[in-house]
């Protein structure tokens, strides 16, 4: 099955390890950052795609580093991904000093009791999971055999380890659109987490204020240096954590309630990762935020029936939805608006994205062998077809309820 059709989800937990086991991971976490160097600095200007990077790296870090043959590849994988954002932004050679490792299923175990066994640079450790009393809602993941390990992350920080586990399902299989089906598009952005082509807003603001305030603390802690200032930092995180699952849970049902009220069997985004490279603004947290908001809302929108699919969102926020011109300085950066150089017509820029994504899902072409697939965009007052243009709700047959 390919990785596209899994739903994922990360449990954080903390990690018991044995000063011994400690030290084994320190080492592989050194081991780890110099072999990603080691990648980009062998591949920069010369390749960035996952394949290119490994062939060329590989047996250097696997002669100049102690990784282990599978932590190599991840080291290259990770490489190829640092190379590829740089070049997009036209950013300088990226250089590794985060303490983190990642692993997989070949170089982790996640057992039953709560325990889980780590490839090193030596011999495997083996670490009991540091959960809340009550199990948290890392338990659920953990018990339901729905869910497998996947990809996951360590983090060391102030003499802790953390383990980001994580999980993915099949996405729940749903019957193809039928023809005539209407679509809802979403644009992804910063200021504004999800904007809909009906017009719902969904602000970001709470959510960058407060990763902005856990960064102001986390220096100013990790500048003390104590072991109460490092408990702290680890509460403050975790409070960070979940208010943010809580908003992007927020967020999701928000917006297959909007597909829901407008009769719509699909919702577009753009395609996550083009969409980071396109937001200059936009770092690892954003990314982040894009890639659990579109995997809780095709797993909530699965359970109604609801397609989600991702379409390529280049010029979407240059080209004007009224008449279709397509220009950078039809967008004003500056005040979010789009006003349109030949037609004068205006809108939020956001909302002219969110809208465009949903006619570009329409004029793709069919979504099945069947020919089944989108027909209409759904607007804030009416569907938009390629044929017969804008028909306002008031002239069909169904209408959603009026605001």
């Amino acid at each position: 099955m390919a990785d596209t059709e899994y739903c994922r989800r990360t449990a954080v937990t903390g990690l018991s390890v044995s000063p011994t086991d400690a030290t084994r991971l320190r080492e592989l976490v050194a081991e780890w950052k110099r072999g990603c160097q080691l990648a980009v600095n062998e591949a920069w200007g010369v390749c960035h795609t996952r394949s290119e990077v490994q062939q060329l790296t590989y047996d250097r870090l696997r002669e100049e580093t102690a990784l282990g043959s599978q932590h190599a590849v991840l080291a290259t994988h990770r490489a190829a991904e640092a190379i590829k954002r740089a070049r997009k932004r036209e950013g300088q050679k990226p250089e590794f000093t985060t303490p983190t490792v990642a692993f997989d299923t070949r170089t982790m175990t996640v057992f039953d009791d709560r325990t889980v066994s780590l490839t090193t640079t030596g011999e495997r450790v083996r670490c009991d999971l540091k959960l809340p009393a009550d199990g948290g809602y890392q338990s659920q993941y953990l018990d339901d055999e729905e869910w497998e390990p996947a990809k996951s992350t360590l983090h060391y920080r102030d003499g802790e380890f953390d383990f980001h586990v994580g999980f993915r399902t099949p996405k729940p299989a749903i019957d193809p659109p039928t023809e005539g089906a209407t679509v809802l598009g979403v644009d992804l952005g910063v200021e504004n987490l999800a904007v809909t082509s009906t017009a719902q807003f969904f602000d970001a603001g709470e959510l960058n204020h407060r990763r902005e305030e856990f960064e102001r603390v986390q220096a100013s802690l990790e500048a003390t240096g104590t072991r109460s200032a490092a408990r702290t930092l680890r509460q403050t995180g975790n409070r960070l954590d979940r208010f943010v699952r809580q908003r992007l849970h927020e967020v999701a049902n928000g917006i297959v309630a909007e597909a829901e009220r407008y009769d719509c069997e699909l919702v577009a985004f753009g395609e996550r990762n083009e969409v980071v490279e396109m937001l200059p603004e936009a770092g690892p947290f954003q990314e982040w935020l894009f890639e659990r908001l579109l995997s809780f809302v095709e797993y909530r929108a699965a359970e109604r029936g609801i397609a989600v699919v991702e379409v390529n969102p280049e010029y979407t926020s240059q080209r004007c939805m009224e008449c279709g011109f397509t220009h950078p300085q039809n967008r004003n950066l500056d005040e979010n608006q789009f006003e349109c150089l030949k037609c004068e017509a205006s809108a939020h820029d956001d909302y002219n994205a969110a809208k465009n994504i949903a006619f570009r899902c329409v004029r793709r072409g069919p979504l099945s062998s069947r020919g089944l697939g989108a027909a209409a965009c759904a607007l804030q007052s009416g569907l938009v077809t390629p044929d017969d243009g804008f028909t306002p709700y008031a002239e069909l047959s169904e209408a959603p309820r009026s605001d």
